[in-house]
C-alpha cells in the first residue's frame, strides 16, 4: 500500500526486446515498499509507476532495474542501453555503451560514450555485440585447441569458454531470483550450460552459450525495427525555425517557441508548430501528420500542422500550441499511451506464460528422473533431454507475440491519420459488426447553406434578421449557415440578449420586447404556431432532403428557413465498403425523418431520425446487445453516444476532441477511414494469431523432438530465439500494411 505522499514517477529503461522484459521489472519492482500501479511499456521503452518515497526512494527503484541488466534514466535522461545479458558493472563502463533514445531537444550536447544513441551504433559496438564476439572468439579458440591438442585439453577449452560465457548470464539470473522471479530464460539458461557441463557435453554447451548470445542480438535489432515506427513521429517536426521579432527573422530552437509568437515557413520547409496563417496563400502536405496525400490550400485563418510541409509560397504562421502540445506530440502520447490500454488476448497470454514456465520446468524434471529410476535409462541422456527442454520452456515468443503486432498496427494507423487507443481498442474493432454514424459533420461536410427562405409573417429580410439575431455568437453549424447568408445579403442582425441553446430543439433569445425561437418544426408544432400551409411547405422540403427550421414569436410563425448540407463526397464508398466487410451501418440524427431519409437512401444505409441526444445512446444500447457497435461523430456532441459504444471513433483533423475524447481518431475527416480501421484492426488480430502460433507451435514441435532425442540443446536455444525473432519479424510486416487497399 502506498500512502498520500506518493507521487507518480517515469523513466526511460533500455534493453527490453520481449514480454519477459518488461515482466521481470514489473515483477521486480512490485515487491517494493511504497511502489504501485507498475506500468513497463515495451515498444515505448517507458517506466512509470506510483512511489512513496518515504517507504522506497527513485535510487532504490533505479538500482532494482539496473540489477536485472537494464538500462534507466529518470524521463528525458540518456539511459545506458545495457546488452540484455549484460548485468549492470558486469564489465566495464564502455562494454555497455549504447544509449537510450531519449527525446530531443535543442540543447541536447555529445554524449560520452555510454550516452550515444543505440541506433548511431554497429551491433558489435553494443553490449549484446561485444557478448557475441566474445563468446564466438572463446569457441573458435576452444575448436582450434580440439583440431590442434588432445582432447582433455580441448574439452577444458570448451568447459572455460562456457563458464566465461554464462557469467553475465548467471549473475542476472541471480539477481532475478532475489527479486522473486526464479523462473527465467538467464536462470534455465544457467542451468542448462552447468547441467550440460556435468553431464560431460561441453562443446555443446559453449555452442549454446553462443547462440544464445547470437539470438539476444537479434531480438534487439528486430525490437530497435518495431520502434522505428514510433520514433519517426518525432522527427518529423523540424529542430529549428525562423522566428519574426521586428520584421527581422531569426533561427530558435522550435521547442522553445511560445504561443503567440510569428514564425516564416519557407516553399519546402516543414512548419515547425501547429499555428494558424496569419499571412500567404500555400499549399501544405500533411501527410506526415494526417496521411493525406493531397496537398491542402491553406489561407490566412486556417490553421496547420506541425511536420506538414510548405509546398509553394511562404507564409507567416502565428503559433497556437507549444511543442508539448502540438498536433505531432499528442499523437506520440496517444501512441505511447495506447501500449498500457492492453488488449484481452494480451493479458491471457500474460497469465497463460506465467503457468507454462512452471509447468515446462516440471515436466523437465519429470523427463529428467522418471526414465532413469523407472525405466532403468541412461541419466547422462535423459538429463541431458531435459536440459534441452528448459530452454524450451522460455516464453519470450509467445509474451511478445502480442504486443509487437499491436504496436506496429498503431504506428501504422498513427502514419495514415487512423489513431486508435491501445490494444484493447483493436481487438474490439476487429469485431465491430455495426457501425452507427452521427450525420452532420460525420456522414455530411459539416457546412450547410441556406437554399430557401420562406416567410410566412413577414418578408425573406426579416424571417433572416431574426434567425440572426437568435444565432450571433452560436457555433452551431446551422447558425453558421443562418449568419453566412445574413451577411452575403446584406442583412442586419437584430440585437438579442439571454440567447441560449435548446438541445434537441434549437435555440431562443430574446429579441426587442419579447422571446423569440430557431428550431425544429416539432418544436414549432408543439407551440402551437405550426398551421396545415405551414406543415406542407416543411414536408416539400424535407422531401428534398432539406433540413426545414422554423422562425416564431410566442403568437406566429415568422417563416421557414430550409437548409442542405450536402454528404461527403466519400461517405457512399464508406458504406460500400462496409458492407463488404459484412459490417452494416445505420445513421443516428436529430434531424427530421424525411431529411434522414433522403440522404440514408442516397447512400445506401439505414436510419433513425428525430432522435435526441438521450436517444442516440438508448439506440447505441439497444444495438450492443446484439451486436459489436462502433460509433462514428464529431468528438462533442455526440460524447455520451461514442462512450456507450464498444468503440467510439471522433471524425477531426488533429482537434483536442478527436485526439482525446473518443477510443479513436480519423484525422483525415474521411468516412473510407472507419472501413480502413476495421481492416487495420483485423490485420493486426490475424497477425496476433499467426504470431502465437509461430511461438505455441516451434515450443510444440522441439518439445516432442526433445523428448524423442531427435534434437538437442542448440536446437533448443534456436527454438527459442528464432521464435522471438520470428513472431517479431512477422508483427514488422504490418507497418507496410495499406488499410485503404480493399482485400
Amino acid at each position: 500500500m502506498t500512502t498520500r505522499n506518493a507521487t507518480s514517477c517515469e523513466w526511460t529503461v533500455t534493453g527490453m526486446d520481449c514480454g519477459s522484459c518488461a515482466g521481470k521489472i514489473r515483477g521486480a519492482l512490485e515487491r517494493l515498499p511504497g511502489v504501485a500501479d507498475v506500468d513497463v511499456a515495451l515498444m515505448t521503452e517507458r517506466l512509470r509507476l506510483t512511489l512513496d518515497e518515504d517507504q522506497t526512494s527513485r535510487d532504490h527503484v533505479e538500482t532494482a532495474v539496473k540489477k536485472l541488466g537494464f538500462g534507466i534514466a529518470p524521463k528525458g535522461g540518456a539511459a545506458p542501453r545495457k546488452g540484455f545479458v549484460l548485468p549492470d558493472g558486469a564489465f566495464s563502463a564502455g562494454a555497455t555503451g549504447d544509449a537510450a533514445p531519449a527525446p530531443h531537444t535543442a540543447q541536447d550536447t555529445p554524449a560520452p560514450a555510454e550516452g550515444r544513441a543505440a541506433r548511431d551504433l554497429s551491433w558489435y559496438q553494443t553490449g549484446k555485440g561485444r557478448l557475441v564476439i566474445g563468446t564466438g572468439a572463446l569457441l573458435v579458440a576452444a575448436w582450434a585447441v580440439k583440431l590442434l591438442a588432445s582432447g582433455g585439453i580441448a574439452n577444458w577449452a570448451f568447459i572455460l569458454a562456457t563458464l566465461i560465457g554464462v557469467a553475465p548470464i548467471a549473475l542476472r539470473a541471480i539477481n532475478a531470483a532475489r527479486a522473486g522471479m526464479p523462473f527465467t530464460i538467464e536462470m534455465l539458461m544457467t542451468i542448462a550450460a552447468t547441467g550440460a557441463l556435468v553431464i560431460g557435453a561441453a562443446e555443446e554447451a559453449a555452442l549454446v552459450v553462443f547462440l544464445f548470445a547470437v539470438g539476444e542480438v537479434l531480438e534487439g535489432v528486430a525490437a530497435d525495427k518495431a520502434r522505428d515506427g514510433i520514433r519517426g513521429l518525432a522527427r518529423l517536426v523540424p529542430k529549428t525555425a525562423l522566428l519574426e521579432v521586428s520584421g527581422k527573422t531569426r533561427e530558435v530552437p522550435a521547442e522553445n517557441l511560445k504561443i503567440g509568437q510569428t514564425v516564416l515557413v519557407r516553399p519546402g520547409d516543414r512548419v515547425p508548430a501547429d499555428g494558424e496563417v496569419i499571412e500567404g496563400v500555400s499549399g501544405v502536405d500533411e501527410s506526415p501528420v494526417t496521411g493525406e496525400s493531397v496537398p491542402n490550400l491553406k489561407e490566412p485563418g486556417q490553421p496547420v500542422f506541425a511536420g506538414s510541409i510548405n509546398t509553394e509560397a511562404a507564409l507567416r504562421v502565428r503559433v497556437t500550441k507549444a511543442a508539448e502540445d502540438n498536433t505531432i506530440a499528442r499523437i506520440i502520447r496517444l501512441v505511447e499511451e495506447a501500449e498500457s490500454a492492453r488488449a484481452p488476448t494480451e493479458r491471457f497470454i500474460d497469465r497463460f506464460s506465467r503457468i507454462y514456465m512452471p509447468a515446462v520446468v516440471g515436466l523437465a524434471l519429470l523427463v529428467a528422473i522418471v526414465p532413469p529410476l523407472t525405466f532403468a535409462q541412461a541419466w547422462d541422456t535423459w538429463v541431458y533431454r531435459a536440459l534441452a527442454l528448459l530452454l524450451i520452456g522460455c516464453p519470450c515468443a509467445l509474451v511478445i507475440s502480442v504486443p509487437a503486432s499491436i504496436a506496429s498496427a498503431l504506428s501504422a494507423g498513427a502514419r495514415r491519420g487512423l489513431l486508435m487507443k491501445g490494444g484493447a481498442v483493436i481487438e474490439a474493432a476487429a469485431r465491430t459488426t455495426q457501425v452507427a454514424f452521427d450525420k452532420t459533420g460525420t456522414l455530411t461536410l459539416g457546412r450547410p447553406r441556406i437554399t430557401d427562405i420562406v416567410p410566412i409573417s413577414g418578408s425573406q429580410a426579416e424571417v433572416l434578421s431574426l434567425a440572426a439575431g437568435i444565432e450571433a455568437g452560436s457555433s452551431h453549424p446551422l447558425a453558421e449557415a443562418i449568419l453566412s447568408r445574413a451577411e452575403a445579403d446584406g442583412v442586419a442582425t437584430l440585437p438579442a440578449s439571454g440567447a441560449r441553446a435548446l438541445p434537441g430543439k434549437g435555440a431562443e433569445a430574446m429579441v426587442g420586447d419579447g422571446l423569440a425561437w430557431v428550431g425544429s418544426p416539432r418544436f414549432a408544432e408543439a407551440a402551437g404556431v405550426f398551421d396545415d400551409a405551414a406543415r406542407q411547405t416543411a414536408a416539400t422540403l424535407e422531401d428534398e432532403g432539406k433540413t426545414v427550421v422554423a422562425v416564431f414569436r410566442p403568437d406566429r410563425l415568422v417563416g421557414l428557413l430550409a437548409l442542405r448540407d450536402e454528404p461527403r463526397p466519400d461517405a457512399g464508398d464508406a458504406v460500400r465498403q462496409l458492407k463488404a466487410l459484412g459490417i452494416g451501418a445505420v445513421m443516428l440524427t436529430g434531424d427530421n425523418a424525411r431529411t434522414a431519409a433522403a440522404i440514408s437512401q442516397a447512400l445506401g444505409m439505414d436510419h433513425r431520425a428525430e432522435l435526441m441526444p438521450e436517444d442516440k445512446v438508448a439506440a447505441i444500447r439497444e444495438m450492443t446487445a446484439g451486436a459489436r457497435v462502433m460509433m462514428v461523430g464529431d468528438g462533442i456532441n455526440d460524447a455520451p453516444a461514442l462512450a456507450t459504444a464498444h468503440v467510439g471513433v471522433a471524425m477531426g483533423s488533429g482537434t483536442d476532441v478527436a485526439l482525446e475524447t473518443a477510443d479513436a481518431a480519423l484525422l483525415r475527416n474521411r468516412v473510407t477511414d472507419v472501413a480502413g480501421t476495421i481492416r487495420l484492426s483485423r490485420a493486426a488480430m490475424a497477425n496476433i494469431r499467426q504470431n502465437v502460433a509461430i511461438a505455441l507451435g516451434l515450443k510444440g514441435v522441439f518439445l516432442v523432438t526433445t523428448v524423442l532425442g531427435v534434437t538437442g540443446l542448440w536446437l533448443a536455444i534456436l527454438a527459442d530465439t528464432g521464435a522471438t525473432v520470428l513472431v517479431t519479424l512477422n508483427a514488422l510486416r504490418l507497418l507496410a500494411y495499406n488499410p485503404e487497399k480493399e482485400a
